[in-house]
């Protein structure tokens, strides 16, 4: 539990020939952290007295002393901001110890070491965790209230840039994860749309893919995890790697799904997580395509300035019944010139005004755009699906989109 801190020795008036009712505003202002809790940790009750009569009365009143890092965390609460005066540490702990157990309990506390207790070379070794140090001895009451506010400046300064460079990091890591869809065959065009559904992320759980094999085909898969978060990104991320390691390795669509799926059940953290997929195969003469679905919407075909939805043979999504897959390849006949469209479900499953859009909607708006180019009917079809959800909320679900025509000028 928590010391009281006896109250300090002093007359009213003090050495320095000041009145402490009457001392001056400290040049630091504290109005920016009314909820402000200083703790101190020392073996010496000195330290807290010493501390104690530096503060104003309101930070008196919230001031702690603690002998020990980990009970004073349990006892000290979760109040923010947080500032924490190391002093004496106790026999045997160096003060890189004690700045290391206080970094573990509130990373985000601005610290101080008090001065006169560690050797120059001691303060070294921590002055990469610390905020700074502090004479709590020799100090006027306002430069010491002075250097808790730099601290408490500094900490939130370091807090930002820390994020800065978390969200630099974890932006160039997803962009590496990202798929290129370009597909480097001749007689193939590709187009492509991606948005997670959750915001600051360039990463969802919708994952697709595109090789091109040795005889020339082109390998296509999309796919979508159950789930939202970090969590189905990441899942994502392994089963497309995954697929197309398979698809290099001269795997048959039928073998990618049961490697997908054995990679699913091992990786996925909840035992209900699941994943929908799609595998195409545009042969090398360009005139079939060969799909096989688990639990995956259809799909687009356009021919000419027409456009139809089709819908191949059902198979359960990868992870539903382990084991129990019932997914069989069928066959679609292609001419020069035609595209397939692939997409996840959140591409249709937003709310407009005439509820739910769905596959019939979905299909009535490219109709109307059966006459663009590739990658313009792609950014037109998911700017129109965007639009008419917009008044109730837009879409809320990742978004992929993958454009294949079978020829090098697009559709």
């Amino acid at each position: 539990m928590s010391i009281p801190i006896p109250l300090p020795d002093v007359p009213a008036v003090d050495r320095r020939g000041g009145h402490r009712a009457r001392e001056a505003r400290p040049r630091g202002d504290f109005t920016f952290c009314r909820d402000l809790r200083v703790v101190v940790l020392s073996q010496d009750e000195q330290d807290a007295v010493h501390v104690r009569r530096l503060l104003p009365d309101r930070l008196v009143d919230a001031l702690i002393w603690h002998t020990n890092v980990d009970v004073g965390w349990r006892t000290s609460g979760t109040h923010a901001p947080l500032c924490v005066l190391v002093g004496s540490t106790p026999a045997g702990r160096t003060l890189a110890d004690v700045v290391t157990r206080v970094r573990r309990h509130a990373p985000d506390a601005a610290v101080l070491v008090l001065e006169g207790t560690y050797a120059p070379h001691a303060f070294r070794s921590v002055a990469g965790s610390v905020q700074g140090r502090a004479d709590h001895r020799r100090s006027a009451p306002h430069e010491f209230r002075r250097k808790i506010w730099v601290a408490l400046q500094r900490a939130v300064a370091g807090r930002t840039a820390a994020g800065e460079e978390i969200a630099r990091d974890n932006a160039l890591l997803e962009r590496g994860l990202l798929p290129d869809p370009t597909l480097q065959a001749d007689g193939f065009t590709t187009a492509f749309h991606y948005a997670p559904g959750r915001a600051h992320t360039l990463l969802g759980g919708d994952f697709c893919d595109v090789v091109r094999g040795d005889d020339g085909s082109a390998h296509v898969v999309m796919g979508d995890v159950s789930g939202h978060g970090a969590t189905a990104a990441a899942l994502g991320v392994h089963l497309r790697l995954a697929w197309r390691t398979a698809v290099l390795c001269g795997q048959s669509q039928l073998e990618q799904l049961h490697l997908l799926e054995r990679i699913l059940t091992e990786e996925r953290a909840e035992e209900d997580t699941y994943a929908t997929v799609v595998s195409l195969v545009l042969s090398p003469r360009r005139r079939t395509v060969r799909t096989v679905t688990a639990g995956h919407p259809g799909f687009l075909h356009r021919h000419g300035n027409e456009v139809r939805w089709v819908e191949p043979p059902p198979g359960l999504p990868l992870g539903l019944f382990p084991g129990q897959g019932d997914w069989g390849e069928s066959e679609m006949a292609m001419s020069d010139g035609d595209g397939i469209v692939l997409f996840t479900d959140g591409l249709y499953e937003g709310r407009t005004a005439g509820g739910r859009l769905g596959e019939e909607g979905l299909l009535r708006l490219a109709g109307r755009l059966a006459h663009l180019e590739a990658q313009t009917f792609v950014d037109a079809l998911v700017r129109g699906v965007s639009l008419l959800a917009a008044p109730f909320g837009g879409l809320r679900d990742d978004v992929a989109v993958l454009h294949l025509s079978s020829d090098g000028e697009g559709v």
